[in-house]
């Protein structure tokens, strides 16, 4: 698929080997679990946004992960709210809370991890705080299948549906993590590539080889 209507303007990822902005190292993750580097990455955004840790892991590693992508790219003040979609996928849906409820329900069942047994809570924390009321969905697959979520977000742009959208992968399942986002735009900015399969790809496998030096957008993945 190739199609110039829409374009990948930034992207953001969350590894065991860091923090990552536009395939940049923004931050290397501090000895711990994923706990530590979320608590880490929030302190380092400087974030003011007290819920935040209420959230379950996932809610967390989606927030924080979009806070990376989208911190100097106020997208309402280029896009109106409802033109604004998000677009998730992961593996293991919520199940990482799930079990966490679950072993609670053998005493007191706690309704505090009862809110996150869905796994699109993550985009209602993301879209709260970021004020976008456009088309949202949740898919679960047993890998990150691009074509399929490429797909799906383009017939977005080309109904005319939104006129941005945050469309990526976020899974985490016990120590086991992994969060990449990709900001969608209906125009080029500065450096942008054309939004295909191929591209976001070609973005998560270089994030993913733990080349934090490299600048992915610079390299040609327009195919």
């Amino acid at each position: 698929m190739d199609n110039a209507s829409a374009y990948i303007t930034a992207t953001s990822a969350v590894r065991p080997q860091g923090v990552f902005r536009n395939g940049k190292l923004q931050w290397e993750h501090p000895a711990g679990d994923l706990q530590t580097l979320l608590r880490y990455g929030y302190e380092q955004l400087g974030s003011a946004y007290p819920k935040f840790h209420k959230m379950d892991a996932l809610s967390k590693l989606g927030w924080l992960t979009a806070e990376v992508l989208l911190g100097a790219n106020p997208l309402l003040e280029r896009h109106a709210a409802p033109g604004v979609g998000l677009a998730l996928a992961n593996r293991s849906s919520s199940l990482d809370t799930d079990v966490r409820y679950y072993d609670t329900v053998k005493d007191i069942a706690s309704p505090a991890l009862f809110v996150y047994t869905l796994p699109n809570i993550v985009m209602g924390e993301i879209c709260i705080r970021h004020g976008f009321k456009g088309e949202n969905v949740f898919f679960v697959q047993d890998r990150f299948d691009t074509a399929s979520l490429a797909g799906y977000v383009q017939e977005l742009f080309n109904e005319k549906a939104v006129t941005a959208c945050v469309c990526g992968w976020v899974e985490v399942m016990q120590d086991r993590f992994d969060a990449a986002l990709y900001l969608v735009e209906n125009q080029a900015g500065e450096r942008a590539i054309p939004f295909t399969a191929v591209a976001m790809q070609h973005l998560y496998q270089t994030i993913a080889n733990g080349n934090g030096e490299t600048d992915s957008r610079s390299e040609s993945t327009d195919h």
